[in-house]
């Protein structure tokens, strides 16, 4: 990525910035490239048209537009509107306060950030960097989470007094930052006041949940829906929260289990805290017949939800033992529609 920036603005002013530098120092992958330079949207276009990736713009306020790759990377161009000390001045933490002229040289840092990355110690640039830009809030606990730090006394502190901004970001900033978080990252937001203005709350599944998405559903419940989740999303979260445990661990009850909670049956279970039935679910999928014994359009009926109810019936009693053959299939049909027909 680098390598293609230079290339783009050789021979202009320009800078990198931030979390490449932060995590070229710690060892870590570098995976977002933030470049500070006089005209950023005529690089990010620069750069598109040659290394390919799609150049939007970031945010307005700061003049700053990215170009998304393939495999999650990003390369970020933001305004440089003074020195590179006054772009430095602007930034969140010491530790991503320090930049690098593009061509190479001397890393500048004048918030001592490289000292910080010693101490693993997250300290705020300045006392104005969570009424700038509130999402820092959150970003402050994921960097800690991610990296292994911990805020000085006086970064904790302001955080603390502007926990109530922690809810004015876009919803989908506040979103990308909660995705990242572990387990203990929520006990920190919760820790700190960041937690209850977002609505959510430690529960006890929060420590069964080993996903992404199971972590939110734990933690923010149906408040998730406030957010811009995708209807993927959206779909895991009530059936998540609607779910009840099998009444034991019969066919007919995990089928029915499993009917209402597939294709997440076995986050369903943990979200549950029921680990008794997970072997039984498991067993139930792989032994899931590859086709139906009858479908819709044979039953000789018009169509309808009755259709619906009959095949779905004759799937648990599949699934109990209690049917195995296309006859006995289409005999159970005719019965559940005489006696609809009865009614």
């Amino acid at each position: 990525m680098r390598e293609r920036v230079e290339d783009v603005l050789r021979g202009r002013e320009a800078w990198v910035v931030g979390g490449a530098i932060r995590d070229e120092l710690l060892g870590r992958p570098i995976v977002d490239l933030d470049v500070a330079c006089r005209e950023p949207e005529i690089a990010a276009r620069a750069y598109a048209r040659g290394g390919g990736g799609a150049p939007f713009p970031l945010s307005d306020r700061w003049g700053a537009w990215r170009v998304a790759l393939d495999g999650g990377r990003t390369v970020d161009f933001t305004l440089l509107r003074g020195s590179i000390e006054d772009d430095l001045a602007t930034r969140d933490f010491t530790v991503n306060a320090i930049a690098e002229a593009l061509g190479g040289g001397e890393r500048i840092d004048p918030f001592r950030g490289r000292r910080d990355l010693e101490s693993r110690t997250l300290r705020a640039v300045s006392s104005g960097i969570f009424e700038d830009d509130p999402l820092r809030l959150l970003r402050a606990v994921r960097l800690e989470d991610e990296l292994g730090f911990r805020m000085d006394p006086d970064t904790e502190r302001l955080v603390r007094e502007h926990a109530e901004r922690v809810a004015q970001p876009a919803g989908e900033r506040i979103l990308a930052e909660l995705e990242r978080l572990s387990a203990a990252g929520y006990r920190r937001l919760d820790e700190l006041g960041l937690l209850a203005p977002l609505g959510g709350k430690i529960e006890e599944g929060l420590d069964r949940a080993d996903t992404p998405d199971l972590r939110l559903v734990a933690v923010l419940g149906e408040n998730l829906e406030r957010l811009p989740i995708s209807n993927g999303l959206r779909r895991f979260v009530r059936t998540l929260l609607a779910a009840q445990p099998p009444a034991d661990g019969s066919p007919r009850a995990i089928h029915r289990f499993r009917r209402a909670t597939e294709p997440w049956s076995l986050e369903a279970l943990r979200f549950l805290g029921d680990d008794e039935h997970v072997e039984a679910v498991r067993r139930a999928r792989v032994e899931e017949p590859a086709e139906p014994l009858v479908r819709g359009d044979e039953l000789g009926l018009s169509p309808g939800p009755l259709i619906g109810a009959i095949l779905s019936e004759i799937e648990e009693e599949r699934a109990a033992g209690a049917i195995t053959t296309r006859e006995e299939a289409l005999e159970l049909a005719r019965r559940r529609a005489g006696a609809a027909g009865d009614r």
